[in-house]
């Protein structure tokens, strides 16, 4: 594993059947994460925005590389500051104890941003704590 992979991990007192549909169903994604103009369907371009409103405030895009409901998800993702490099997150939703343990692993961030990586990396790290905060609440209230 390279050291700069992002890798976290968290439990949802929700089944893997209500995290997943936070994963993929672009309104569901909007609360926790960004609105998405799309659901995340496997072989299909999706595109995040950082404002509902504005359809053209894209600020993340890519394509769903696999979607193994209720348990595996790969896209791509690419963010402006890597132009249109890409990196690859993977969500892995696994039942425990009565919930889901849901473990996300974004990879390619170093190889996509060069120099700008060290930057780029705690920017997305930071970010994912937050979002990771909110769908653990959002899908967990269902």
């Amino acid at each position: 594993m390279s050291t700069t992979t992002i890798t976290k991990t968290i439990f949802i007192a929700a089944g893997c059947e209500t995290v997943w549909q936070y994963l993929t169903d672009k309104d569901k994604l909007g609360e926790w994460f960004h609105p998405a103009t799309e659901n995340l369907i496997e072989g299909k371009p999706y595109t995040l925005l950082s404002d509902a409103e504005d359809s053209s405030s894209r600020i993340c895009w890519g394509n769903v590389l696999t979607a193994n409901k209720p348990f595996a998800l790969i896209y791509t993702f690419t963010v402006k500051p890597i132009g249109e490099a890409t990196t690859n997150v993977s969500w892995t939703l696994e039942e425990a104890a009565g919930g889901t343990r849901l473990t996300m692993v974004h990879e390619g961030i170093s190889e996509a941003a060069g120099e700008a990586a060290l930057g780029l990396l705690m920017a997305l790290d930071r970010g994912w704590d937050e979002h990771f905060s909110k769908i653990r609440v959002l899908s967990a209230a269902e």
